[in-house]
């Protein structure tokens, strides 16, 4: 199976410009790109600056715009031929890309650039290697909705290993991110709170979560937790395309080095964890 992104990115821009109307959901377009569905979004994202959402809807109105201007096919017609299911919902959406409702674009005759436009992004480096993982055994809170709220559940999470007496037994504290933010609605985000457990039996009221460990990018990222969205960019926007490495249908986890609690927001490390196929 090529690594080649940039030949996985050409052909499923093709495939949304051939199949306007055709399935283009997110897990289509992975199965096109021949990529991971963890991973996919985030390479797409950080190659193009848009969201697979964004790029599909863009690439919708263009088709309709060219069809306004140079057929004389009714307004319905054109909607359904690009995607949209009545006139309405075509008629708001063109609306909003082009400042323009589909009648006046039609009688102006005059092809232009949508206003919806892909982001510049530029991502800070960080240093990347690839490198064999142990198989780890965490125990776990399962932390349900926003990304940012994890840290709750971590506070839980370090509290009933203080009153149990369970820190000799906790190695590295670790975050295991399930779904990719950007794609999935916050409230449906699923993300496990917890550390390697060398113990035994899985302490009550945790959750046994086995990553399998082998070949990984491992990034060490060094300053504040916001910082690392924008770090994951690097990743797999610059890292990964360069690199012939495909990514493994698992998701990315991130090992925390040291402690907030007693280290400054610059100087905390964190390595994200890219399993490798």
């Amino acid at each position: 199976m090529t690594t080649n992104y940039e030949d996985r990115l050409l052909r499923v821009l093709s495939y949304i410009h051939d199949n306007p109307a055709g399935d283009l959901s997110l897990d289509r377009l992975a199965d096109e790109a021949a990529m991971s569905r963890f991973h996919w979004h985030r390479v797409f994202r950080a190659m193009t600056g848009e969201t697979c959402a964004q790029t599909v809807r863009r690439m919708r109105l263009n088709r309709a715009a060219v069809w306004l201007v140079q057929t004389d096919w009714p307004l319905d017609q054109v909607a359904l031929k690009c995607g949209y299911p009545n006139v309405g919902s075509f008629s708001r959406a063109f609306g909003e890309g082009y400042g323009q409702r589909p009648d006046p674009f039609r009688k102006a005759g005059r092809l232009r650039a949508p206003l919806l436009k892909p982001d510049q992004e530029s991502f800070p480096m960080h240093p990347i290697e690839v490198r064999v993982e142990p198989k780890r055994s965490l125990a776990v809170l399962r932390h349900k909705g926003p990304y940012y709220e994890i840290g709750q559940s971590f506070e839980k999470f370090g509290a009933m290993c203080q009153s149990r007496g369970l820190w000799p037994q906790v190695g590295n504290v670790i975050g295991v991110y399930l779904d990719n933010p950007e794609v999935t609605p916050e409230a449906d985000l699923t993300s496990f709170a917890g550390a390697e457990w060398r113990g035994e039996q899985i302490p009550e009221g945790m959750d046994l979560f086995e990553i399998e460990g082998g070949r990984t990018a491992v990034m060490t990222y060094k300053g504040p937790y916001a910082g690392i969205a924008a770090a994951y960019g690097t990743l797999f926007g610059q890292w990964l395309p360069a690199s012939g490495e495909e990514p493994a249908d698992r998701p990315c986890y991130e090992i925390s080095l040291n402690n907030p609690r007693d280290t400054a927001p610059d100087e905390l490390i964190t390595e994200l964890c890219l399993p490798l196929a």
